[in-house]
């Protein structure tokens, strides 16, 4: 597939990847993402399978090359299977990879159907292996199903990433053992910073553990080096002698990543948030339901590069407002 017009911002940022929430709901009720008594957008608002399909191909038309779908948590959304059987023919024709962000406690249901329908690799957010304390983050009693979906991904041929979210005084000393575990299993594992989106209970502060200082816990157990590798996302990696895969660091806290961004968010309402710390954004379903939508399409995807911002300006401190007010499960996490 041709690309006459690609997606590129103010700051000559070309943009090749797409992280496409199919919903704001999920299964489990981390304390680092949203309250206990979440309130999900009601289904009226988010955009039918066939509306996402098409949204997709757009950007594919532009220019994107990799798409990620996310959540909430995808799997949770009926049907989430006919969408990602149809993005999947489209691998080859404009379309290079398929993605897909996951907790994890669907995937024994869906890892064979995910590797049929043409996805290759998936990413699995799992902070601790310890049942009481999954217990606590995630409020849901629900460990031996990640884990189960994690064996499962792996023996359906599935590349599996484990995202790990650094949580000070509660994850901070398993992280060596994480590692450990998932280079065992013959995955790699990104470490991210906690960020500062929508309201939670308690005080994110608390818990926010600088990326730097885990580096250097790490470097007591394991000879680290660094590594050009890049997988279209913002991490930085890392090579670990002794197991001789890859630790990734995302640190939009203390080590901004905007001066290669490549990316930009679509919601499950079809809002499109050019910066995931910032509020500029364009309404895709609008331009979607309006009587000319291919030309309705265009002109909002040309605004989402026009007001596309040089970086974000995430900060953290007590008592402080979060960055943004929206949560990461509406934004897509």
């Amino acid at each position: 597939m041709s690309c006459a017009t690609p997606l590129t911002d103010s700051f000559d940022r070309r943009i090749s990847y797409l992280r496409l929430s199919v919903t704001d709901r999920c299964d489990l009720r981390c304390a680092y993402c949203m309250p206990e008594r979440m309130q999900f957008l009601p289904k009226s608002e988010v955009l039918t399978l066939e509306e996402i399909y098409r949204l997709a191909l757009a950007f594919v038309a532009r220019g994107v090359a990799k798409i990620r779908l996310t959540g909430g948590e995808p799997l949770v959304r009926r049907d989430v299977m006919d969408l990602v059987r149809a993005l999947g023919r489209k691998l080859g024709d404009g379309l290079e990879e398929l993605t897909l962000t996951t907790n994890g406690t669907q995937l024994a249901e869906y890892a064979q159907p995910l590797f049929d329908a043409g996805v290759r690799r998936v990413n699995v957010s799992l902070d601790t292996r310890d049942p009481d304390l999954f217990a606590q983050l995630t409020r849901r009693d629900r460990l031996a199903q990640v884990l189960e979906g994690i064996a499962a991904a792996k023996a359906a041929g599935l590349r599996v990433k484990i995202n790990t979210v650094a949580l000070k005084g509660l994850n901070e000393a398993e992280i060596p053992q994480l590692v450990e575990w998932s280079h065992a299993q013959g995955h790699d594992l990104t470490l991210i910073e906690v960020m500062p989106m929508g309201d939670v209970d308690g005080e994110r502060i608390d818990h926010y553990l600088p990326l730097p200082a885990v580096r250097d816990q790490l470097e007591q157990h394991f000879a680290l080096s660094d590594i050009g590798d890049s997988t279209g996302g913002p991490a930085r990696y890392v090579r670990v002698a002794e197991t001789g895969r890859r630790i990734g660091f995302i640190s939009p806290l203390t080590n901004n990543f905007c001066a290669t961004c490549n990316r930009v968010r679509v919601t499950a309402t079809g809002q499109l948030y050019a910066c995931l710390g910032g509020a500029e954004k364009v309404d895709l379903r609008a331009a979607l339901r309006s009587d000319q939508p291919e030309a309705a399409l265009a002109t909002a995807l040309d605004e989402a590069m026009r007001i596309k911002p040089e970086r974000h300006h995430f900060a953290i401190a007590r008592g402080a407002a979060p960055a943004q007010p929206r949560h990461m499960s509406v934004t897509g996490g």
